[in-house]
């Protein structure tokens, strides 16, 4: 009666061992050249060979090609911030190897003297050519080299190919990963400039008008945004009050935001009614900077009277401005016969309309980012709980916070989808 030996595990378990030695270490890289060397060294234990070279075309004319590693250099080079380091070559063997685009077996190598690498493949016999593929085509290729000639096994071929191929993958990934994240930090570099000069166009501090308490704040949604407040001194001791909300999010709302800016400026303190601000806007935007753009602007300017507490407004399409009458309890919208957002329709035209403000009456201008902010189920803040907040009478400021505090706690720390700005005037 004959025994069979057990089947040996040694062989397949050491290598299932050092695989996944292997790509665990992979997958704690952060670094290209790193995980490159570290992929070589326990390669070093699958692959038994003499040589080794890293070949790249990238970004070279046909028949150039890089040697971006080599197993004989005492330092390495990295390939991704010293390219000009790395030696290059036209033309010869290699040459042909990384642009045919195969894996190639060479079992009795004897390159000519005149080979432009021969200092990388003399002494040796064996060369197994390993394309890695980006694109459909070997951008890149492995050199395996040995001192003997017919060194590699044709059965393990397919296994080295695979492995080297998921490899270059990976740390190509990992070379994306490192320019994307160098990209968003330009990004981030340039919207936090973006916005910090957006930021220098608001008001700075709360003007003095005389018979109003003021307090407003914006908060943008993202770190640039397209909401617009502002005061404007105008003759006779009144005050221009302005509002406006730009389509859109981001860097282009903050561009049509510094432009609706610098045009306000150029006509609020004239002393035409709050309709020709918002024409004279109007025509800019349609003629020289919408079309471009495809932004709009809806926007609410009125003019307060300190003397005789009248109050004349126009509004651009617009969310009315809730006024709460503290004397009486009652609460009115501020409508009137809407023009179209500004930027639209270069004839669209726009009414005022004028009515008496009376001690202790609290105006709220809003942008719609106030009444649309949503809680995670998705449901809106609505104008509903923003009139509950105004069925009392309070300082301008203790107001302010109270509808900001009721949007955080509605919320339940879900972000601003959009920009949000608030400005209260309570007649003293």
């Amino acid at each position: 009666m004959s025994t069979s030996s057990p089947h040996p595990e040694s062989d397949w378990s050491r290598r299932l061992d050092l695989v996944l030695e292997m790509v665990r270490e992979m997958s704690e890289q952060t670094d290209p050249q790193q995980m490159v060397y570290l992929y070589g060294e326990r390669n070093k234990q699958l692959v038994d060979v003499d040589g080794l070279l890293g070949l790249s075309r990238r970004g070279l004319s046909p028949g150039e090609y890089r040697i971006t590693r080599s197993r004989a250099w005492a330092q390495p080079i990295n390939p991704w911030r010293e390219p000009h380091n790395l030696p290059q070559y036209r033309g010869g063997l290699l040459s042909r190897l990384i642009y045919g685009d195969k894996p190639v077996v060479i079992d009795d190598l004897q390159p000519s003297e005149d080979e432009p690498a021969i200092e990388h493949l003399r002494g040796f016999r064996s060369l197994l050519a390993i394309p890695n593929y980006d694109g459909g085509k070997a951008l890149n290729m492995v050199i395996l080299l040995k001192h003997e000639p017919h060194g590699f096994d044709r059965e393990q071929i397919p296994e080295i190919v695979l492995r080297s191929n998921l490899f270059g993958r990976a740390t190509q990934n990992l070379v994306l990963a490192a320019e994307l994240r160098s990209a968003y930090a330009e990004v981030d570099r340039e919207l936090n400039a973006v916005a910090e000069i957006q930021r220098g166009l608001l008001p700075q501090e709360m003007p003095e008008i005389p018979g109003l308490e003021l307090a407003a704040s914006y908060q943008t949604a993202r770190r640039a945004g397209g909401d617009y407040y502002d005061f404007f001194p105008l003759s006779g001791g009144r005050w221009g009050l302005l509002i406006a909300d730009v389509s859109g999010h981001g860097t282009p709302a903050a561009v049509v935001m510094a432009v609706t800016h610098s045009l306000a400026h150029t006509v609020a303190n004239s002393s035409h009614p709050p309709s020709h601000l918002l024409q004279y806007v109007n025509r800019q935007l349609t003629k020289r900077y919408s079309p471009a753009s495809g932004a709009f602007v809806t926007a609410f300017y009125a003019v307060f009277d300190p003397r005789t507490l009248r109050l004349t407004y126009s509004s651009a399409g617009h969310n009315p401005p809730r006024l709460k009458r503290c004397q009486d309890g009652t609460l009115q919208t501020l409508e009137s016969p809407d023009g179209l957002p500004l930027g639209l329709v270069e004839q669209s035209n726009y009414t005022d309309t004028e009515i008496t403000l009376q001690t202790g009456d609290q105006l709220v201008l809003y942008t719609d980012g106030i009444t649309e902010s949503m809680n995670p189920e998705g449901d809106l803040f609505g104008t509903a709980r923003l009139d509950m907040i105004l069925s009392g009478c309070s300082p301008a400021q203790k107001l302010h916070d109270a509808i900001l505090s009721a949007i955080e706690a509605f919320s339940r720390g879900r972000p601003a989808d959009d920009d949000r700005t608030l400005v209260i005037a309570r007649v003293m």
